[in-house]
């Protein structure tokens, strides 16, 4: 029963530290900063997400994550099995820092192990495809949480992909080419899906994602903020924040 109490305590305490700290902060950040930021913040949405499957163009996968931020996705979920990830910063101009990077590149499994935490979440899974068992991208209707998986250049998604994934789609080609970059493929089809979601409700964050994301972002706005935390955890007491 003790250590029951004890981490609620904890909590609570943690609760309070990073309230606190974030009031700290917001004196730092301008009003039309903490503007922009509730802004955003309301419409940012987890109920669409991206997973990149071992991309080696930096171009590419920034391009991806540009274009996720400017619809407003918070989490982008990249696998690295054969390929390693890395970006481009005069593509990605910026986007990366307000999104979240998850990250699978720790076992001979890691395709496997994104699925499972995706599905764990509640998300199916869709992976585009220029084959003729993929759908329509705009014949399918988004009710659910879902993730989009895009493979990786020239090779496409993997075959743990095509035996796992919840569905396929692909964009119709009207020439030659088999397909598009896939840069301009997510592009076509994230905005897609993402204007179908944001004619539902209950796709935004909840309260304590925004929070933390908040926390996050001040962190990330505040200059020499290393040296504003150590001041601020100098003369934080948690008594005078209860």
């Amino acid at each position: 029963m003790r250590t029951k109490i004890n981490r609620s305590l904890d909590s609570l305490n943690n609760i309070q530290y990073h309230k606190a700290l974030l009031a700290y902060l917001s004196e730092y950040v301008t009003e039309h900063k903490k503007s922009r930021f509730e802004e955003i913040l309301g419409q940012r949405t987890r109920y669409l997400t991206v997973v990149l499957e071992d991309l080696f163009k930096a171009h590419n996968a920034s391009a991806v994550m540009r274009t996720a931020e400017g619809l407003g996705l918070q989490d982008i979920h990249v696998v690295e099995q054969r390929n390693t990830y890395d970006y481009n910063p005069y593509v990605l101009r910026g986007a990366g820092k307000w999104l979240t990077l998850h990250k699978y590149n720790s076992s001979d499994q890691n395709m496997k192990i994104c699925f499972d935490h995706l599905k764990m979440n509640g998300y199916q899974i869709l992976a585009t495809s220029p084959h003729e068992y993929a759908s329509d991208f705009r014949e399918i209707e988004i009710t659910t949480k879902t993730a989009v998986v895009f493979g990786a250049e020239e090779t496409g998604i993997s075959d743990f992909v095509k035996d796992h994934a919840d569905g396929f789609v692909k964009i119709p080609m009207r020439g030659f080419t088999e397909s598009f970059n896939i840069s301009v493929s997510a592009a076509v089809i994230l905005e897609d899906f993402n204007h179908q979601i944001r004619k539902g409700s209950n796709i935004g964050l909840t309260p304590e994602e925004k929070f933390s994301l908040k926390l996050e972002w001040y962190q990330k706005m505040v200059p020499n903020v290393d040296i504003h935390i150590t001041a601020f955890n100098k003369t934080y007491n948690p008594k005078n924040n209860s």
